[in-house]
């Protein structure tokens, strides 16, 4: 059926037929002009009917009360979670289109996030968007997390009519990015599902919420049992926890990136630790296409996409590739940084590269015997042993000579034993001011999010050196090298990239821990769409117990020092 609303005209629950049969359902919003307009098309899980506010609240709330421009010149009436805002886009000769992914909300089947079969369902939803008489048969992918990481899949397939992709905050290696954290389950994975998948899955019907865009079940319109829902999905926790390499499982998910070739604007967040940034860094540096940029900012995961600012940028793109408008983004640099400053202050700057060109590698060793990190090597014969359980040790520099800023990735190479066969490692780069109280900002979700952080599991050592670069160690995760309890080790660990800007007289400081970073001040209470309150790593926890288990990473981890072994951290300091 079509509505005639709001200047648009809606074609709700439009089917699209699949290969296999299934019909999924999508919503297209459309300028009321007879005509053929360039698309912008999302594919994903949350429920095409389900308003913002009903199911994310805490989110909505704060955007709206702190961007006043992101409900501005808007009904509001259609706002979904990660997806754009039709309101504002069709207005600029857009067609919108929502499709609810196979198993969730309006479209029946079975769910399998982010699978080879969902990566085959969205290329034909393309091509069915580019043939439809509406369509200038010029498609482009937009959206937030999930509808940004099956961009990458996607595009790695080349859709004949895809022609641009804006993949905002998205990941894109399945188990590096998202699961397995240096090979350390995290369990996110299991808890986003719970929360924000099962609870608009297809079959929920009446149970379920009812829609105020349409008036009808947002997960109908067929209710089912409970038993009859679990069967319909996939157990992705279970799946998380069996695949615990990066085994065909994780590679059937993971694209080719070299096989991208439209024109790509990648957008990270500074603060993603633990999902985002490093698979829009690492989409951004080895997309195949030329045609390509980034674009990083901070704040909440959720708001910089529908500020005057982030969408201005997108409208940009898209009115280039989609329409040939000449609007000079094809002169622009490639890479446009908000730096990041103590205070949540950010200051914009455009570079053409990612790392960036300027780029002074910078070694600062962690020192023994005072606990300190130098750029003057120690030669000290030495060690140091802590807990692997525990807040572990942290190395702080003198305070700084002069401002310095530290932007792109990092890496460590530490020497160490364990006393069993294997063990944890949490790397946690800081600040602190000249009084020693720590700096941290709004991450994407947590708002005591700390500058940097990396981990690793011993037994996960192993680089791919042909992958590898000196700033970004590459471990295959295809085979377990247990530790023999005593033996000293050497570790290669990446650090996700960061931006931050540290006053003169503020000091650097490392930590080397055996579990998860902890925020040392009040715990925040989280947001409604999560399960956990935030302690620092907002729900980006590794505390499964039957992958951590006690007996084994409750060990004695000690870190070695001496003249051939001198553990550093490599920073990007920018001139």
């Amino acid at each position: 059926m079509t509505d005639f609303r709001d200047n648009m005209a809606i074609d709700w629950d439009v089917p699209i037929e699949m290969d296999d049969g299934i019909i999924l359902r999508c919503d297209v919003y459309r300028p009321l002009d007879t005509g053929r307009y360039p698309v912008l098309i999302s594919y994903g899980p949350y429920g095409k009917w389900l308003h913002f506010e009903d199911g994310y609240i805490t989110c909505w709330q704060r955007m709206a009360e702190e961007h006043p421009d992101v409900t501005a010149n808007s009904t509001n009436k259609y706002q979904q979670w990660e997806v754009v805002d039709p309101e504002k886009w069709v207005p600029e000769g857009y067609v919108c289109i929502r499709v609810d992914s196979r198993g969730c909300g309006r479209s029946p089947g079975y769910v399998q996030c982010w699978s080879p079969r969902e990566t085959k369902d969205f290329y034909d939803c393309i091509e069915w968007a580019a043939r439809e008489p509406w369509s200038s048969g010029k498609v482009g992918l937009n959206g937030i997390s999930y509808y940004a990481i099956n961009q990458w899949q996607v595009a790695a397939e080349q859709p004949p009519s895809l022609a641009a992709m804006c993949v905002w905050e998205g990941a894109v290696d399945f188990y590096r990015d998202m699961s397995h954290h240096g090979g350390i389950l995290t369990t996110f994975v299991k808890n986003w599902y719970d929360k924000q998948v099962h609870s608009v899955q297809y079959g929920l019907g009446s149970r379920g919420e009812r829609s105020r865009m349409t008036g009808d079940w947002v997960s109908g319109p067929e209710t089912l049992t409970e038993e009859q829902l679990g069967a319909n999905r996939e157990d992705l926790g279970a799946s998380a926890h069996e695949h615990f390499l990066d085994d065909k499982y994780w590679k059937d998910r993971t694209p080719d990136l070299s096989k991208i070739n439209i024109p790509l604007l990648s957008s990270a967040n500074w603060g993603g630790n633990g999902l985002h940034p490093r698979g829009n860094f690492e989409g951004f540096y080895l997309a195949g296409t030329e045609n390509k940029w980034l674009e990083v900012h901070g704040i909440e995961h959720w708001t910089e996409f529908y500020t005057d600012y982030g969408r201005q940028i997108q409208l940009d793109f898209f009115d280039y590739f989609l329409k040939g408008k000449e609007n000079g983004w094809g002169e622009r640099p490639k890479v446009q940084l908000q730096v990041r400053h103590p205070g949540e202050k950010f200051v914009e700057r455009f570079e053409n590269n990612w790392p960036l060109k300027t780029t002074q590698w910078t070694k600062f060793y962690l020192n023994a015997s005072n606990a300190t990190l130098s750029r003057e090597k120690s030669t000290e014969n030495a060690s140091l042993t802590y807990k692997g359980l525990s807040d572990g040790l942290t190395f702080m520099s003198r305070p700084l000579d002069s401002e310095t800023e530290i932007t792109g990735p990092m890496a460590a190479k530490l020497w160490i034993s364990s006393d069993t066969e294997d063990a944890d490692l949490f790397l946690v780069l800081r600040i602190f001011t000249p009084d020693l109280k720590e700096i941290t900002f709004q991450g994407a979700l947590d708002p005591h999010t700390p500058i940097g952080q990396g981990w690793l599991r011993a037994s996960h050592r192993k680089v791919d050196n042909k992958k590898s670069e000196e700033w970004r160690p590459y471990h295959t995760h295809d085979e377990r090298q247990l530790l023999t309890p005593d033996q000293i080790y050497p570790l290669d660990i990446e650090i996700w990239p960061t931006c931050i800007v540290v006053p003169k007289g503020y000091r650097l400081a490392l930590s080397v821990r055996g579990k998860d970073y902890v925020y040392p001040g009040p715990v925040d209470s989280g947001l409604s769409n999560m399960k956990n309150a935030f302690t620092g790593v907002g729900p980006f926890l590794h505390d499964d117990p039957d992958d951590r288990p006690v007996e084994i990473f409750d060990n004695e981890v000690t870190l070695h020092f001496s003249e051939d072994k001198q553990p550093f951290i490599l920073l990007p300091v920018i001139p």
